[in-house]
């Protein structure tokens, strides 16, 4: 053997991980799924790849099917294998129980607690206090909103409408977390509000652009661009069931927010023929078009709980995809740089959260996520069909199914420009005992 270390006589062999359990192992495992599910926000195949590296370091082996809200968990351990169904609806509401998850698989692949411990750890996360009062809560709905308000319009007045109409949407959402069957129709809800008060007190006209324009930014945080371009990934990836399952719960939210504009439609008497999202000249600086992003990144970090220790990464990643996309754009066309950036931030968000102490892979990547967010072209065609624009609707959902598609396929070419993670993350090599299971009185 060369550029090893030399071994001498009297070294033992690595200990091989203990017979565990196996009912103590099945029920460890199943919380953890439980938990992965409602709040890493992970795909399917973080999920998996998880569960088998936390059971292999035990000394098990999982093997799981996983869908968008529940998993068939099947456990091996001591000669016994027991199988089980999860389920478990995804909340990426609070993002710091995400972090606090993958800090809490870092310490499990570390130190290897007792699975008592363990579970004890999983609970914990789950009473984790919100990082954010509610009051600012509240503000970092309205800064996210009005952060990325430049985006669909670069105008003074976008900014002021956003600020305006996002004020009761934050106050519906915050409300909607005491109230769960609020929180169902939520989008309906904010959609219908937000409507009513564009067409029925601003009446904005032609040269303020169209009114669904108006309307995006305040409604930005329930556009699911993010789950219709991971479902599409999902789909491509061979995840077929749950990329399935994710496109049928983003269609429905968008049609909750195209529902809620035809109701305030109808209300305030306009004419559907008013939903032509046509768009203002613009009248903001370049330098203030940059600066709103971080109006956006803020924003983020305040409605979604995320800490503040991993707001520089966040921001960092944000401006990373703007950049790429950008230079991507000037240089080859808008879908070639969309791709270009969506490969660029899924393999930086991922190489850069496999370091302990990191952030998780989710919360570095949400923020890039939502700067090539697609979910507002879908909206814009719904609303621009509905009023009878036929060519541009038709032009708007090509441009969805353009961008969504693009997007998908730039997220999975960034994943398979990194390696595997399984092996770096459990490695099959020594691995220490977990305190409270030794089972070798020398070890």
């Amino acid at each position: 053997m060369s550029g090893g270390e030399p071994v001498g006589d009297g070294e033992r062999p690595p200990l091989a991980p203990p017979v565990p359990d196996p009912d103590a192992l099945h029920g460890f495992l199943r919380e953890l799924a439980r938990f992965m599910l409602r709040f890493s926000g992970e795909g399917a195949e973080g999920v998996d790849r998880v569960l088998r590296g936390v059971a292999g370091a035990y000394g098990g082996r999982a093997e799981t099917v996983v869908v968008a809200d529940g998993a068939v968990l099947s456990v091996t351990a001591g000669g016994r294998t027991l199988t089980s169904t999860v389920t478990a609806f995804p909340d990426v509401a609070r993002l710091d129980r995400a972090v606090a998850l993958k800090e809490c698989v870092e310490r499990l692949r570390a130190e290897r607690p007792a699975l008592p411990e363990a579970v004890a750890g999983l609970r914990r996360i789950e009473e984790l206090p919100s990082p954010v009062p509610r009051r600012a809560r509240l503000l970092g709905i309205v800064l996210f909103a009005v952060g990325f308000a430049p985006a669909v319009q670069p105008t003074w007045y976008e900014i002021g409408t956003t600020a305006l109409l996002a004020v009761p949407v934050a106050g519906l959402t915050v409300l909607s977390e005491r109230h769960p069957r609020l929180a169902r129709v939520l989008p309906l809800l904010a959609a219908t509000l937000v409507s009513l008060v564009t067409l029925g007190l601003l009446r904005p006209d032609a040269g303020h652009g169209g009114p669904v324009m108006l309307m995006l930014p305040a409604l930005f945080l329930f556009v699911p661009g993010d789950l219709l371009s991971a479902a599409a990934a999902e789909l491509v990836g061979g995840f077929l069931t749950t990329g399935a399952v994710r496109l049928v719960y983003a269609l429905v939210l968008l049609l909750q927010l195209y529902v809620g504009v035809l109701l305030g439609v109808a209300v305030t008497g306009t004419p559907t023929t008013a939903l032509f999202d046509t768009a203002a000249d613009p009248d903001l600086s370049r330098w203030v078009i940059v600066g709103s992003w971080a109006v956006f990144t803020v924003g983020l970090i305040l409605a979604f709980g995320v800490p503040w220790r991993v707001a520089g990464w966040l921001t960092g990643l944000v401006y990373l995809a703007l950049g790429v996309q950008a230079a991507g754009t000037a240089l080859v066309g808008e879908v070639a740089g969309t791709f270009v950036a969506a490969a660029a931030l899924a393999a930086a968000a991922d190489l850069l959260s496999r370091r302990a102490g990191r952030p998780p892979r989710l919360v570095l990547f949400l923020g890039g996520f939502f700067t090539l967010t697609a979910g507002s072209l879908g909206l814009r065609a719904l609303t621009s069909l509905a009023g009878g624009h036929v060519l541009h609707g038709f032009h708007d959902l090509m441009d969805f199914v353009t961008v969504v598609t693009t997007i998908a396929v730039g997220l999975i070419a960034g994943a398979a420009l990194v390696p595997a993670r399984v092996d770096r993350e459990f490695p099959r090599g020594a691995r220490p005992v977990p305190r409270g299971e030794r089972g070798d009185p020398e070890g």
